[in-house]
């Protein structure tokens, strides 16, 4: 970030003569080479704050003069093709950038009005989706097997849960991939579609047309699909013909918003779904969290003492420490930015629909029963997952507490 620093008040010093188009495509190339997943450009009272979110977690950079805010917003602006005269509504949209050494990256664009005049927020989508596979994202060995076995199947349901920014997308992406070949049509609607991907049938949402999840889903039936990828349940009436989908002989993922994967299966409920279609057609549900990874480079043990392992035992189940001490931590380096992190792995919990399960649905059991039913039957808990990969040495325990909130 120093480094950036300097560069950005070396811009700024050149006064009138500063170029926006360079000071913006610094922005962009700063981003890249640190990994940024956006830029958050947000103007103050006296300055524009300006920050970069890092493994999920924003960073501070210096701040810019407020003078030249309304420049940036309107460089950003004719990137995206949006309207430079338009200042009280929120406007959308999206640009393509070339980076010396990173390549071409798909730039994401979301300016809004606030108090202090217009913000935005570039969200940088990454091609990196390409190279991932089930165990580059983090899912252990035996998560991997259920999911396999579920995307085998020539129907039923496939969900993904967790918060926003909690990976769910990229995990869709990757099982498409997978499932990917020229024997099969694999159609999917989405807002906003991400990644572009070859060879699938890619349906973008268009509210201002009609085009919406529910009536997507209905076009697609008559596209002849074999696989469907819904990029959210979000109502009554997609998660019905989502169900009835799947139920007809189509494989078909989506999302939902749930904390945790055991209340998946009630949400649908929730939806007025009928518990014997839900029942009939969910083969999984993935409930996931992001947790950052500690850099390799400054990777070192950490052991716990007593006192923070009795305080650890108030928060965590004893089995799930199981009375380990050691763990590790990234002491921080130049290659992390002082961070100790790098880089984001998956921390998991993998539900199958089984026998128990499915009878459980059927007489509308609560969501605290059904996560005991799936632990008996084998499941790993999202906890429990996150503290053998801290102790495995991939993330600290901080992490995992953090994005549990448990």
């Amino acid at each position: 970030m120093d480094e950036f620093n300097k560069i950005i008040k070396r811009e700024l010093a050149a006064g009138a003569n500063l170029s926006i188009i360079n000071l913006i495509d610094e922005l962009l190339k700063h981003a890249a080479a640190i990994r940024a997943s956006d830029i958050h450009i947000d103007p103050q009272e006296r300055a524009v704050r300006l920050r970069f979110r890092v493994d999920g977690v924003l960073e501070d950079a210096l701040p810019l003069p407020k003078n030249i805010h309304s420049e940036i917003i309107s460089r950003i602006k004719v990137l995206s093709q949006l309207r430079t005269d338009e200042h009280h509504s929120a406007q959308d949209g999206r640009f393509r950038s070339i980076i010396a050494g990173s390549g071409s990256v798909d730039v994401r664009v979301s300016i809004a009005p606030t108090y202090h005049g217009e913000n935005a927020v570039l969200r940088l989508l990454s091609d990196n989706v390409e190279n991932f596979t089930l165990e580059t994202l983090g899912f252990s060995a035996p998560d991997q097997r259920k999911i396999l076995q579920a995307i085998k199947k020539p129907s039923g349901m496939i969900l993904v849960t967790g918060p926003t920014g909690s990976g769910k997308t990229t995990t869709l992406y990757t099982l498409i991939k997978m499932l990917n070949s020229k024997e099969i049509s694999i159609v999917t609607i989405e807002d906003p579609i991400e990644y572009a991907v070859e060879g699938v049938e890619q349906i973008q949402v268009n509210s201002r047309t009609g085009l919406t999840f529910a009536n997507g889903l209905r076009s697609i039936l008559r596209q002849d699909p074999n696989v469907i990828m819904v990029g959210e349940i979000r109502d009554i009436d997609t998660a019905s013909i989502a169900v009835n989908t799947a139920l007809t002989g189509h494989l078909l993922l989506s999302t939902l918003h749930t904390n945790d994967v055991s209340t998946t299966l009630p949400r649908l409920l929730d939806m007025k779904v009928e518990p014997f279609l839900v029942a009939s057609t969910v083969s999984i549900a993935i409930g996931q969290r992001l947790v950052r990874k500690i850099c390799t480079t400054c990777k070192e043990d950490k052991i716990v003492t007593e006192e923070e392992y009795k305080r650890l035992v108030e928060t965590v189940p004893s089995a799930v420490l199981n009375r380990n001490k050691k763990y590790f931590h990234g002491k921080g380096c130049p290659k992390c930015n002082g961070m100790g992190y790098k880089g984001r792995i998956v921390i998991a919990e993998v539900l199958v629909a089984d026998e128990e399960i499915r009878e459980a649905i059927l007489r509308k059991a609560s969501a605290s029963e059904m996560k005991q039913l799936a632990i008996k039957n084998g499941m790993t808990t999202m906890l429990s997952d996150g503290f053998q990969k801290a102790l495995q040495g991939l993330t600290t325990i901080e992490e995992v507490l953090r994005v549990t909130h448990e």
